[in-house]
């Protein structure tokens, strides 16, 4: 049976956005590794969008870009959005009955699936279906912006806590 685990960056008032937090080598590696270990990414439309970036070889990127656009592109991913109509390589839409996609991928996949996008956790988390919460805290107070907790607080318990980098901090929680 797979693992349901949401994971994002985010500020230490709450809110991720991706342009706003800068990724060092040694987190950048941690993802790059991540990423190729993963059963697969459930993702939302937004950061769906936001990281198909990654379909699209660019000649300005690193070694490290690269290897991770290669993981990125090797895993399956699952779209859930109502407004899309087709989606990249490797990637297959879901607009209708969520709960039933999810559920049969949990039980018919083993391994590790990343929740992609605080909304979709969200509503996933309402049905029962998050195993783990990731959270990597960035030095960064944004004010405002997208909560990491999209819906209500899910009552948590600590399992886990690590730096990563210089200034990253992962806090690792599954449901109380």
């Amino acid at each position: 049976m797979a693992k349901l685990v949401f994971g994002m960056n985010l500020s230490l008032d709450g809110y991720v956005d991706h342009e706003k937090m800068s990724t060092g080598p040694e987190l950048f590696r941690h993802w790059i590794e991540l990423v190729s270990g993963l059963t697969g990414s459930i993702y939302g439309r937004r950061i769906y969008e936001i990281m198909s970036y990654w379909d699209e070889d660019r000649p300005e990127w690193s070694a490290e870009e690269r290897e991770f656009a290669t993981a990125w592109r090797r895993q399956p991913k699952w779209v859930v959005s109502r407004s899309l109509t087709s989606v990249g390589p490797n990637a297959t839409l879901v607009a209708d009955d969520v709960e039933a996609v999810v559920r049969d991928l949990k039980a018919r996949l083993a391994g590790e699936i990343d929740v992609a996008g605080p909304v979709l956790a969200a509503s996933l988390a309402e049905l029962g279906l998050v195993d783990e919460y990731r959270l990597y805290f960035h030095p960064v107070v944004l004010g405002g912006g997208r909560p990491f907790f999209a819906g209500p607080r899910p009552p948590l318990r600590l399992v886990a806590s690590d730096r990563l980098g210089e200034d990253v901090i992962r806090l690792t929680y599954v449901p109380a």
